[in-house]
């Protein structure tokens, strides 16, 4: 008899339960009026250099009207939103360079501009999100004079002296361990044990700052890590297996955090260049990717 009464109680929770789930979902956060991510978009790599394409010519001729994009398409500028007219890519800019990297499985893009001239420099970082051959998101990290080490300068002289040429495929790395790598770089800000796929010959590019000004050949990204304890969070990442490359987006000292920017170039399962942008307040480089005098080394 007991065992009856069990089943009867069990049976009704079920039945309340099962009840009760619509209106738990009517009362649910509503729905975006942008387009949602998808988890498992369709694209083609050629799509998507045509969207990298059609993406720079826009920031020099200052309109994104070149781009198929969607009708609700989410805009972002250091990660917040923002109107589709608000944004720098609605501002002509002499482009002096740019770097894209595609990831035809996700179907982004990123796309790094560097700007010298016109009154005033910028380095960009520019995903696109595709999906069926359109623009569901535009997110664009924009950093400038007085953001963390910047120094459009020097960004754009050891950018063109880097080889981001296209890797033989006995070079390359695979994704997973892109991942776990970028992964593990990014943990090192918050535990200094872990462990990093560091490579020799390696260069870090940091908003300006350059760890290997001399071009030695033994040069090491393994310079030091900011002291302390500091979360690296909300990462979302783009890999082109044929450039050797992960780029990710994230926010820099918890979920609230600046908007942040790191690509990691990968030759033979090491890194060999890594570019990072982050919109935070802070000390400034020099033309020749060193500090600027009475600067601190953030990293010493």
């Amino acid at each position: 008899m007991a065992t009856i009464r069990k089943l009867i109680a069990t049976a009704t929770a079920l039945a309340a339960l099962a009840t009760a789930a619509p209106a738990l979902a009517q009362n649910g956060p509503p729905a975006s009026q942008f387009a949602p991510r998808v988890d498992r978009p369709t694209c083609t790599r050629d799509e998507l250099k045509a969207l990298t394409a059609a993406y720079v010519e826009g920031q020099r001729s200052g309109s994104l009207a070149a781009l198929p994009l969607a009708s609700n398409a989410h805009y972002l500028e250091n990660m917040e939103t923002v109107d589709a007219a608000a944004g720098l890519w609605n501002t002509a800019l002499p482009v002096a360079n740019a770097l894209s990297f595609h990831d035809d499985l996700r179907c982004k893009t990123f796309t790094e501009i560097v700007v010298t001239e016109g009154g005033t420099p910028y380095i960009i970082g520019t995903r696109l999100y595709a999906h069926e051959g359109r623009v569901i998101r535009v997110d664009s990290i924009v950093t400038k004079t007085g953001d963390w080490l910047f120094n459009a300068n020097a960004f754009l002289r050891y950018t063109q002296a880097e080889d981001w040429s296209i890797l033989h495929p006995y070079q390359r790395t695979s994704p997973a361990e892109m991942i776990r790598g970028a992964n593990a770089y990014l943990d090192g800000f918050a535990d200094k044990f872990t462990d990093i796929p560091w490579g020799v010959p390696c260069a870090r590019l940091e908003g300006g700052a350059y760890t290997n000004r001399d071009g030695r050949a033994d040069a090491s990204c393994e310079v030091g890590m900011p002291p302390g304890v500091l979360y690296i969070t909300n990462r979302d990442y783009l890999i082109d297996e044929e450039m050797g490359t992960i780029n990710v987006f994230c926010r820099f000292g918890g979920s609230t955090g600046g908007a942040d920017s790191h690509t990691f170039r990968y030759i033979d399962g090491k890194f060999r260049l890594i570019h990072t942008l982050t919109a935070i307040p802070g000390p400034q480089a020099n033309d020749e990717g060193g500090m600027v005098p009475g600067a601190i080394d953030p990293n010493a």
